[in-house]
């Protein structure tokens, strides 16, 4: 039976006042933003981003006033009641600008594209971004580069005395299935991981601005890429620029931001063996690179396209952009031949690794998944022989076993009805399957209805709603959020 004494359980007044204290740093997310708008002169933006930041930053700041401090540490139970109320007050502050602009006037949908951005999906409810003042059109990216490591992960670095319990945090917000730190204190790790970050995003800024961007295009799409996002500031995506160099550039990187981030700190102290031997990224690259052979020669033969030549470069960058889930296009690939676009679907599931900004699976899980199939063979031929599950040449914990089972497993349940529920739209297969999967695994564009070059503004605003819902799910890997609406969270601890 549910305990209607949960209240006990729970250290509400450490999960508010700490919530205030993270909205204050949120609220500073917006200056660039505010920045933008004055050097453009876009005046209502102007007042629109001015009156966001007081209004949050202020109230972050009475709530911080106002309640007492607790004595009491946060537990990890508190800590994903913090990840997953701020991820949506968050969601809710970030629509602010799009509704007082009348950029997005109507709620679900500036809600939808807020949680979208957030959460680094890229999948958008706009028919004409071109049309968006220049400041509302940075906001929307820069949701890519505040989500692609972390809300709070970013607070930690920014704020460790904020009264977080870093590596709780992490372990409910981080992307994998398990979490390494680097550094004894989460709050250095943090700093060490947003220094990776902002390195990564300054080179490729750099490069975009060497290809012809200008500084507005190559900051939009630096954080798409880093952020494995995918916003653009033109309808038409990245085939805006028909630049094979701007492909390449963009291309590397997101396959760079599909990888795991501590793989860069062993990079810069030279610790060649942890890169070397990790399996994570040889079956990253693998696929990367299988797929694109494939898909090279497929479109080729089949005349889709117009030489090898042209079939690399389309299958590079949509290979990339979609195991990254960053879901950047410069192909239509929704009209490619079936067999094209089922290589591509079962991309969006897979995602990039563990501890990247990439969202789906993660190739550690389905690494680990098919090393479980084989132990599984070799237990029926040999029932009585112990077959441990080895990666990287040590054996994988039984706990870490039996959570990817749990993950996949409510991965899957949650596909299935997300996508049941989606299907009151009425729209055809294809649309409602892809729909639920992009969002879920936080990719961008889907199929049929929902391919490259369409939106989800056909959509009610209940399915908006629920896919949102959806985004939010799938980039806190499930647990964070569906934990909260099981009566065990909520009893009294015995």
């Amino acid at each position: 039976m549910f305990d209607f004494k949960f209240k006990l359980s729970l250290n509400f007044r450490a999960i508010v006042k700490i919530t205030g204290g993270i909205a204050m740093v949120f609220s500073l997310a917006m200056l660039p933003s505010l920045v933008v708008a004055v050097y453009y002169g876009e005046y209502i933006c102007t007042k629109v981003f001015i009156s966001t930041i007081i209004i949050t930053g202020l109230t972050g700041f009475f709530i911080r006033k106002i309640i007492p401090s607790s004595k009491k540490a946060l537990r990890l139970r508190e800590s994903f009641m913090v990840v997953a109320m701020f991820w949506l007050i968050a969601s809710v502050i970030g629509m602010m600008p799009y509704i007082f602009s009348g950029a997005i006037p109507d709620i679900f949908s500036a809600f939808f594209e807020t949680v979208s951005g957030l959460t680094t999906t890229g999948s958008t409810i706009l028919t004409d971004v071109e049309k968006l003042p220049k400041s509302i059109l940075f906001w929307r990216s820069f949701t890519h580069w505040i989500g692609g490591m972390g809300i709070l992960i970013f607070a930690i670095a920014l704020l460790p005395t904020l009264g977080l319990s870093g590596q709780n945090i992490a372990k409910a917000e981080s992307p994998g299935p398990t979490l390494s730190k680097i550094s004894p204190k989460m709050s250095d790790t943090a700093r060490i991981l947003y220094g990776i970050y902002g390195c990564l995003t300054l080179i490729e800024l750099m490069l975009l601005k060497l290809g012809g961007l200008s500084w507005f295009d190559s900051m939009i799409h630096t954080f798409g890429t880093v952020g494995t996002g995918g916003f653009s500031c033109y309808n038409d995506s990245i085939a805006h620029f028909n630049s094979l160099y701007v492909e390449i550039v963009i291309g590397v990187f997101m396959i760079l931001a599909g990888i795991n981030f501590n793989l860069y700190y062993f990079f810069v102290k030279r610790k060649w063996e942890n890169i070397k031997g990790n399996t994570e990224l040889k079956v990253y690259l693998g696929i990367i690179t299988s797929f694109v052979a494939i898909l090279t020669c497929y479109l080729t033969i089949m005349g889709t396209v117009s030489g090898l030549k042209e079939g690399l470069r389309v299958s590079f960058f949509q290979v990339a952009a979609l195991i990254t889930t960053t879901g950047y296009c410069t192909a239509d690939f929704n009209i490619w031949p079936t067999f094209a676009t089922i290589l591509l679907f079962a991309l969006i599931f897979s995602g990039g690794c563990s501890s990247s900004t990439s969202g789906g699976i993660k190739i550690v899980r389905i690494s680990i998944w098919f090393k479980m199939i084989k132990q599984g063979f070799a237990n029926r031929l040999h029932p009585r022989a112990v077959v441990p599950v080895k990666l990287e040449g040590r054996n994988v914990p039984a706990e870490t076993l039996s959570g990817i089972t749990s993950f996949l497993l409510l991965y899957l349940a949650t596909f299935v009805i997300g996508t049941v529920i989606i299907s009151l739209e009425n729209f055809d297969m294809v649309t409602c399957i892809s729909s639920v999967a992009t969002c879920l695994g936080n990719v961008g564009p889907g199929f049929s209805k929902v391919g490259p070059v369409m939106n989800f503004s056909i959509f009610s605003n209940f399915s908006k709603f629920v896919l949102s819902i959806l985004m939010l799910i799938g980039r806190l890997e499930l647990f964070t959020i569906i934990l909260l609406f099981t009566p065990a969270y909520w009893r009294k601890n015995r």
